[in-house]
């Protein structure tokens, strides 16, 4: 039997996807928090998490971030070390009031005529991308479309120069894969170093251009940026980026991997290809958010509670960490009618693939939905055979549901 103590082990997320999912459904039938013994080494006293699995445990929590803080992150088991606290700390890992004044400051930059800029970019990128696929062959799908997409866009949109994308790649790739023993420095550097590292060159990537922004704006996020102001107040260095730092990787990451994670599901899955070319405009909408539920591209995110409640008829305690489990969620029995069915006319599907209801629900959601509905399209209008070619090598990672390389033919 699976224990909760398993979900803190590397080796757990290197299990085949269905025996995890099994693995979850056994956490959820016992329908309480599962408390979760986790110290990452002798060196820290952290006293482990409450995993929850279910679907309105999760919910709850995201509705009431006042008592399940962000703070002081989100996205690790662990508190930051010090060495990274300057870097780490986005919107993501924040509570109100700070969390509201940069999410009003930032989304006072995503005016209508931005988002349509960001819509229009994406169907030229998308189209030359299935362009440049079609002349070139079978090859791997990460690397040459999926990959592709998201990270031209976000540079597009933040005013990158092209020189840099190789830069920008580089480092979300180690950021978000810290947990995955590929990534070890080949000179034996240790991970935090190496996070550092990268961390520090996206910020100083983003200093440099905030500086030539503000002696001479653009029709880019970044003029819009430095030059939002609300009430008197506006973004400063750090939290720029910071910001640029997470647009970057949760923006490219997670998108790049639904689509993997498309390409796979409509090969195993014949008859859902089938129903979805034969009415592509129609059920395009349905398979983009049945995707993000069946693959859920971010696993997790962390809560530390700030008082004691009660929630769902269990006691937490002021310190407690709870770690909210959307994969499992998203396979919840009590939700869903067939959960580990890959259904794209499933409706309703309230999926907590984007997050759940609150604050913190994605930003880039609506982005997201678009890059993954135009590229689908380009791909079944124009190249109706694709497929992938073998089995996806996926990322040994707690945090991202990841594929590393991904053969396709067509």
């Amino acid at each position: 039997m699976t224990h909760g103590a398993d979900l803190a082990r590397l080796d757990f997320w290197g299990r085949p996807p269905a025996e995890r999912e099994q693995a979850f459904a056994a956490l959820r039938a016992t329908g309480r928090p599962v408390f979760v013994d986790y110290a990452p080494d002798a060196a820290q006293t952290v006293n482990g998490y409450f995993a929850l699995t279910r679907h309105e445990q999760i919910i709850e929590v995201s509705r009431h971030p006042e008592t399940f803080s962000s703070e002081p992150t989100a996205t690790s088991l662990d508190d930051p070390p010090p060495a990274l606290s300057e870097f780490v700390g986005s919107m993501i890992s924040m509570d109100d009031p700070r969390h509201a004044r940069l999410r009003r400051i930032v989304s006072r930059a995503f005016t209508p005529r931005m988002i349509k800029k960001f819509e229009d970019d994406v169907t030229l990128v998308a189209r030359d991308i299935v362009d440049r696929l079609a002349e070139r062959g079978p090859c791997d799908f990460v690397t040459e479309v999926a990959m592709p997409l998201p990270l031209t866009i976000i540079c597009a949109m933040m005013g990158i120069p092209k020189s840099e994308y190789d830069g920008v790649i580089d480092a979300t790739n180690l950021i978000i894969g810290v947990g995955d023993p590929d990534y070890v420095g080949p000179d034996g550097q240790d991970r935090t170093s190496m996070v550092g590292e990268r961390f520090a060159y996206l910020h100083g990537l983003m200093g440099e251009l905030a500086a030539e922004r503000r002696e001479r704006p653009s029709d880019d996020l970044v003029s819009a940026l430095v030059t939002a102001n609300l009430d008197g107040e506006s973004l400063t260095e750090r939290e720029l980026g910071k910001f640029f730092g997470l647009l970057v990787i949760a923006g490219n990451e997670t998108t790049r991997t639904a689509l993997s994670h498309a390409l796979t599901l409509f090969t195993d899955h014949p008859d859902q290809r089938a129903l979805l070319t034969a009415d592509l405009d129609a059920r395009l909408p349905g398979a983009v958010e049945e995707v993000v539920r069946y693959a859920t591209p971010v696993t997790w995110m962390r809560r530390t509670v700030t008082r004691d409640v009660d929630l769902l008829g269990h006691t937490y305690r002021a310190g407690d960490r709870v770690v909210l489990y959307y994969n499992s969620a998203n396979r919840d029995e009590a939700v869903f009618d067939r959960p580990d069915e890959f259904d794209i006319t499933r409706s309703p599907n309230p999926h907590v693939g984007f997050g759940g209801p609150g604050p913190h629900f994605c930003l880039g959601a609506h982005l997201a939905r678009r890059e993954m509905t135009v590229l689908l399209r380009e791909l079944f209008t124009r190249l109706p055979g694709i497929h992938a070619a073998a089995p996806p090598v996926r990322q040994r990672s707690s945090f991202i549901n990841g594929i590393s390389r991904l053969p396709c033919a067509f």
